[in-house]
């Protein structure tokens, strides 16, 4: 079995090798090539998301408590219109 001390060796050449080999270069496009895609995509974080949801949950609420009231008043206005004929 191998010592740690040259497993780290190893480990560290190869990095080497990976810093002055086209893997390194390669690595980097990649990286700048997936974020133009999720740019492109407009993709939005999750703190965006939770935001948004926050929000429409927000504005869902106010709408039932409008419709309610909607509701209520549609029901008076017959009963006002009968009392004044």
């Amino acid at each position: 079995m191998l010592e740690s001390s040259k497993l780290n060796e190893i480990s560290n050449k190869i990095k080497e090798l990976a810093k002055s080999s086209p893997l390194a270069d390669l690595d980097k496009n990649m990286d700048a090539l997936l974020r133009s895609i999720f740019t492109k995509m407009e993709l939005v974080t999750r703190e965006e998301f939770d935001v948004q949801a926050e929000v429409l949950k927000n504005t869902r609420e106010k709408l039932d408590i409008l419709e309610l009231r909607l509701a209520e008043l549609e029901q008076a206005a017959p009963a006002q219109s009968t009392g004044q004929s």
